[in-house]
């Protein structure tokens, strides 16, 4: 990865956090710190050209929050199959 690409990512990932929705900071409130089972979650974290709203990497889980308008989205499908790929399990919630 590029430098320039890199400090892009961060910068998209950290405006995700500070713009959460009330439901992705209900939700962190509960898995930070490690307080879900001893598991480290990060938030927002960039996998290839995908944001995660939640993973575990040691147990290889994402959790993604997502509206309704994303029920069946074709986009969330191709996501969800390049995450597996990369060894993650996609747990969605809407």
């Amino acid at each position: 990865m590029i430098a320039g690409e890199a400090s892009s990512a961060t910068k998209r990932a950290r405006n995700l956090r500070r713009d959460s929705t009330t439901a992705e900071n209900r939700l962190w409130y509960v898995l930070r710190n490690r307080t879900l089972g001893g598991l480290k979650f990060a938030r927002q974290m960039p996998i290839g050209p995908y944001f995660a709203d939640f993973v575990c990497r040691e147990s290889g889980l994402i959790v993604e929050l997502d509206g309704g308008q994303h029920d069946g989205s074709l986009s969330d499908i191709r996501r969800t199959a390049f995450l597996n790929g990369e060894g993650y399990s996609v747990l969605r919630f809407w």
